[in-house]
């Protein structure tokens, strides 16, 4: 019976091997929720902060935002959403702007007043621009591809955008603008696109 008591004693682990246990079990929580964090950054959303006066006033310089990866996974992007993309010139940078013209429709610019056509055409009405902000290139037209998308930054005198750089891929849009983070007093969040009620026959 004594001989029995003390094999049940012996059992329990030495101190070194809990410790050893112990930071193996923090090792695998810290290994998880990198890949997690990983995951997330790389493929659900994505961190964004705003540099430049391109998009202003709807967004300015040192705004935090967060982007969807997502949605374009099970649809495609709608006009009036603000996107980041890769832009047509062969850089790695990021862009971020707002789609007015969807593919296979033109795109005419005149005196600053964007209108789109298919079979028949209609004055984008932005409400978020100045009317006096035409910035270069306030005449001009295009008609898109398939796949291919026509985006403006809000702040038409002081934006590189498809005036210059032409119509950006499907494949290039990383993902649209969800939230806005920083500042504190701005924070918003962007779940519906402006033009809703907007219909090209």
């Amino acid at each position: 019976m004594e001989k029995q008591n003390n094999q049940n004693l012996n059992t329990e682990q030495p101190i070194p091997k809990k410790i050893g246990i112990f930071f193996w079990e923090i090792a695998k929580v810290v290994i998880l929720a990198g890949i997690t964090v990983f995951f997330v950054r790389h493929f659900i959303f994505k961190p964004f902060y705003v540099k430049g006066q391109s998009m202003e006033p709807s967004f300015s310089e040192h705004d935090y935002l967060i982007v969807d990866q997502v949605s374009y996974r099970l649809r495609e992007p709608k006009r009036g959403e603000v996107v980041v993309f890769h832009p047509p010139t062969g850089t790695k940078d990021y862009y971020l702007k707002r789609i007015v013209g969807l593919p296979n429709e033109r795109v005419r610019i005149e005196n600053g007043k964007v209108i789109v056509c298919k079979l028949s055409c209609e004055v984008l009405d932005e409400k978020y621009i100045d009317d006096t902000n035409f910035g270069k290139n306030s005449n001009y037209s295009i008609t898109l591809g398939e796949d291919q998308y026509f985006v403006l930054g809000d702040n038409r005198d002081n934006s590189s955008d498809s005036r210059i750089f032409g119509p950006v891929d499907r494949e290039a849009i990383v993902g649209k603008i969800w939230v806005r983070g920083y500042p504190l007093n701005r924070i918003s969040v962007f779940d519906k696109p402006i033009y809703q009620g907007l219909k090209i026959n």
